[in-house]
């Protein structure tokens, strides 16, 4: 099974970028975006008629929202951590047979840190979430987690030390989510491998340098570790700040 996770900042812009051309070149059983930034009946999306479409709106226009492109139907899907509590749009839930697949867009704590404190809450609720969905059976996690974990996945570790996605408040709660029976896939493939990254700033020549952050990320049960054979960043895709992540495992 391949399933890939792009935050494609706003995906009116990324669809006039080459969104249809990766969609279709990666033929992934699940697509999963976030920050579509946009509402219902905004864009016609041609996914070729063999795709599920699930979204989740954010309330606020133009901001937050993720969605699911799958071919295989859910047996059932959840919008939010509550049923439809969550106005931003940051959640979507699809159970499987076997398995949850959940799509998150984790809030920034944005640049001066105002909305730290709201976020470490919301990581809590998250990782509750998860843990509840995990007892039930094994989970897959996938999305722009805001955070970049460890020094290795930063270009700048020094320098960026306590800004907003490098905060040790943030990192921490990486670390307990990932204590709480998760495995971040691609360092289960690529322990030691560097300058591997998912988001880049748009200053002039950053993308170009590769002066990233790796904040994306396919998280799973402990447990589905044994059947994950591929775990890879689409660093060369563009079409957003961000590029396309790619987890091949062997679930139905």
């Amino acid at each position: 099974m391949k399933l890939v996770s792009w935050n494609v900042n706003g995906l009116r812009a990324c669809a006039n970028k080459g969104f249809g051309d990766y969609f279709r070149e990666v033929g992934a059983d699940v697509f999963c975006v976030q920050e579509t930034k946009l509402q219902e009946g905004q864009i016609d999306l041609d996914l070729g008629g063999e795709h599920e479409q699930y979204w989740n709106y954010a309330v606020k226009k133009g901001y937050s929202g993720t969605a699911a492109f799958t071919m295989k139907k859910p047996l059932s899907v959840r919008y939010g951590i509550e049923e439809n509590e969550e106005p931003e749009g940051r959640i979507l839930t699809l159970e499987y047979e076997n398995f949850y697949l959940v799509t998150v867009y984790t809030p920034n704590a944005k640049r001066d840190l105002s909305r730290l404190e709201y976020r470490l809450e919301w990581e809590d609720r998250f990782r509750d979430y998860l843990i509840s969905l995990d007892k039930l059976k094994p989970v897959l996690a996938c999305g722009d987690l805001n955070v970049a974990h460890n020094e290795i996945d930063i270009k700048n570790a020094k320098s960026n030390r306590g800004n907003s996605g490098f905060t040790d408040e943030e990192r921490e709660k990486m670390t307990r989510l990932l204590e709480a029976g998760f495995i971040d896939t691609f360092r289960h493939i690529h322990p030691d491998r560097t300058d591997v990254y998912t988001w880049w700033s748009n200053m002039p020549g950053v993308r170009a340098k590769n002066v990233g952050w790796r904040i994306d990320y396919f998280l799973a049960s402990a447990r589905l570790a044994p059947l994950i054979t591929a775990a890879e960043s689409d660093c060369h895709v563009l079409g957003s700040d961000h590029c396309p992540i790619v987890l091949e495992i062997a679930l139905d």
